[in-house]
This record gives structure tokens, C-alpha cells and sequence, in this order.
């Protein structure tokens, strides 16, 4: 395996920044870290990296595409997307699916899992539909919710195998509480969204083994002093992650900075990309839906709806730290540590240490994007010298 000795550059992951360091990425592995004045071991190639940030790679949990292509359609657009979100710094992705026709689930599961065998960058996939509340639905077909019923949980489940990695579930639905059960006993983390449950059955939904919140704030009721919601729930729940939308659209930026201080440790910014993530705007589809993206928000076709977002992680990235004040070390943990931890991964994705996976982001000083290695296998960023027209997400 060729080893790579990447050096003068400073590292920054949860732990912090550390300045004037080097760090060696033996295949798909970290295999050694120091600071100036510790001389590395010997490497197939040494790059000089001065003036640069190196970061872990960025974990999406929740995505549907990207530079026009969905993941809904078939492992060549799933490629397609994966490859304008590997630009923009994103290692790890896992391939959140819309709600379509039941059998239509059940094969884009089964292609999914077909790719995550083969490829180590794909983590599983995500179930947003079918099990959604019809008014808080967002850009999911109203005709394909379903109740969560133990034979079609045993079916998608069977489709999907040991690939689907998340499913969102409103609790307020017949059998809901009992479907997360099911489904975290089959290892699959369950998140509460798109729903109308208030504080309580939320509450219930948590200790019946739900431990995410879909993009929290949206989808969902906002807080009421006198009938705090599924919100208040998930920031007071200490088992609990928060996914975050944090493009300057969905939250207001103000919001997020109170979010990350009043869930420490707790928040995972997610893309909820569709199609248009990394091009332009123009009309797409989600799902069944069309979608019209202008100005770099999309909306559902003659509706106030936000349909997803044209989001990356770097973007997320910019946003947090320039835009809503977040402590870069922060940031950079909603998009790395804390995914791998709602994943089980936290012991070898979203750290730049020894052992870990050589899944690294080089950041120029503006922290766009200049190269990225996922598992070892490097590709020019969206930021980079080589990446001449690549796309960048709205922020």
C-alpha cells in the first residue's frame, strides 16, 4: 500500500486546532500523527501543505442527491451525486430515500445495499418516507405515506438488510412507538420527524429507542411555552442527536448558534441535498415531485414548501463558523464526530488520529475545499486548482 506523508498543515477535528503538523494516511488508514520536531516515518510521497487546514472527512446523514442526479434513481445517479458531495469534502454518506411506491423502496434499497457492499465511502441508507404525518409531509408524495405496519417494516427490512442505517418515523401514527421498537432492534437508528407529536409522545418515541431528530425545526411544530413540541424534547434528551440544515435557509443562523449551545456535542449538520446540490438553479424532481430552485432554495412547484436544499458540507461549514459564530472545533464535529457516533463509528470515523480512517479535507484559508481522500483514495475538491467549474453549494 502506498503511504502518503502529509505535512506542514494544521490539523483541526473535535479536539481542536493544532498548528505545524504532519500526518501520514497509510492505504485507507491514519497511521501515524506529530507536530514539528518529530520526524515523521519514511512515506512513498511527502505534499507540503503550508497555509492549509486539515480536517477529517464529512459524514452526511441525510442526503437525496446532487449536480442533477438523485438517489433515488438508480447506483449510476447515486454515483453521480456522491461524486459532486466527495468534491465538497463529504467521505462518508449515507443515502436518504423519498417516499415512493412501496416496491419502488424496496429496490432502491436493495441497490443501495448492492453499493454499499462494494464501496466503503456508501454507509446505508435512510428511510425519510414512508412513515411521515401527512401534514408535516415537506417534499414527500401524500399518496405514499403509510402507517407503520410490522409486515411492511419486515419488508422493507428484508429489502434493505444490514445496509438501512436510519429511518424517520412521526410517533403520533398508529403502531408508531411499537415501529420504533422494531426497527431499533434491528439495529437501525430511528429519528422522530416530519410530525405532530407533542412533547410527551416525543418523549415516549425516545425512550422506546429513538435517538435523532430530522432536521430539527423543520417538519415539525415550533416551540409554544405552553406546548413545547418534539423540539424541546430532542434538546433536552441527552440520548438524543439533532440534525441540522444549516444553509441559511432552513434556520436562521441565529438559531443554530443557540442549537450548538444548547446541545453540546449533540448537533450533526446534515445537506438534506436534492438534485440541484452543486449546480445551478432550474427545475429538478424529488421523488415524484417537481421541484423549482431559484436562487439556491428549492421549493415544490407552485408552493411555499422548502424542497430539501442545493447544500454541501463545506458550505454548512462556512455557514456555522462566518456566518452564525459557531467555534470552528464545534463545526467541525457536527460534521464528522458526532455523525460516526450516531452511526457506531465514533471509534474509527471523525478524528484525525492514529488507526482511524484515512478519510481527510484539505481547507484553504477561505475553508474551501483543495482535496479530499476518502478511505485512502484522493480526489481533487471543488475549491482545488484542478477542480476548474465544479459547483458549489448555496450557503
Amino acid at each position: 500500500m502506498t503511504t502518503t506523508l502529509l505535512t506542514d498543515v494544521e490539523l483541526l477535528d473535535a479536539d481542536g486546532r493544532r498548528g505545524d503538523a504532519w500526518i501520514i494516511l497509510d492505504g485507507d488508514r491514519i497511521s501515524a500523527v506529530g507536530r514539528a520536531g518529530e520526524a515523521p516515518p519514511t512515506a512513498d510521497r511527502t505534499i507540503a501543505l503550508p497555509g492549509r487546514t486539515l480536517t477529517p472527512g464529512f459524514i452526511d446523514l441525510h442526503g437525496h442527491g446532487g449536480g442533477g442526479a438523485a438517489f433515488d434513481n438508480g447506483i449510476d445517479e447515486i454515483r453521480a451525486a456522491l461524486a459532486v458531495h466527495r468534491a465538497h469534502g463529504t467521505t462518508r454518506s449515507v443515502i436518504s430515500l423519498v417516499a415512493n411506491p412501496l416496491e419502488q423502496v424496496e429496490e432502491s434499497l436493495r441497490v443501495v445495499a448492492e453499493l454499499a457492499a462494494a464501496d466503503p465511502t456508501v454507509v446505508g441508507s435512510h428511510l425519510e418516507g414512508p412513515f411521515l404525518a401527512i401534514g408535516r409531509r415537506g417534499a414527500h408524495a401524500p399518496e405514499y405515506l403509510v402507517e407503520p405496519d410490522p409486515v411492511v417494516i419486515a419488508r422493507l427490512l428484508a429489502a434493505g438488510g444490514s445496509s438501512i442505517r436510519q429511518v424517520t418515523i412521526a410517533p403520533e401514527l398508529p403502531g408508531a412507538i411499537a415501529a420504533v421498537r422494531q426497527f431499533a432492534a434491528a439495529g437501525v437508528v430511528v429519528a422522530v420527524g416530519h410530525t405532530e407529536a407533542d412533547e410527551k409522545l416525543t418523549r415516549e418515541a425516545f425512550d422506546a429507542g429513538a435517538t435523532l431528530v430530522t432536521h430539527i425545526f423543520n417538519a415539525m411544530p415550533g416551540i409554544h411555552h405552553r406546548d413545547p413540541g418534539p423540539i424541546v424534547a430532542g434538546f433536552d434528551d441527552d440520548r438524543v442527536t439533532l440534525e441540522l440544515v444549516l444553509d441559511g435557509v432552513h434556520v436562521h443562523p441565529s438559531v443554530a448558534q443557540m442549537t450548538f449551545r444548547a446541545a453540546p456535542h449533540r448537533v450533526a449538520l446534515v445537506t438534506d441535498a436534492m438534485a440541484a446540490a452543486g449546480g445551478g438553479d432550474g427545475y429538478y424532481r424529488l421523488g415524484s415531485l417537481n421541484v423549482t430552485v431559484q436562487g439556491g432554495i428549492a421549493m415544490l412547484n407552485g408552493t411555499q414548501t422548502i424542497a430539501g436544499s442545493t447544500l454541501t458540507q463545506d458550505a454548512a461549514l462556512r455557514c456555522a463558523v462566518d456566518v452564525a459564530g459557531v467555534d470552528e472545533a464545534l463545526a467541525i464535529e457536527a460534521l464528522t464526530l458526532t455523525p460516526a457516533r450516531v452511526l457506531g463509528r465514533a471509534d474509527e470515523w471523525g478524528l484525525l488520529r492514529v488507526g482511524y480512517a484515512a478519510d481527510v479535507v484539505l481547507l484553504d484559508a477561505e475553508k474551501q475545499v483543495e482535496r479530499v481522500w476518502a478511505a485512502g483514495v484522493e480526489t481533487a475538491g471543488a475549491g482545488g486548482p484542478d477542480a476548474a467549474g465544479a459547483g458549489v453549494g448555496a450557503a
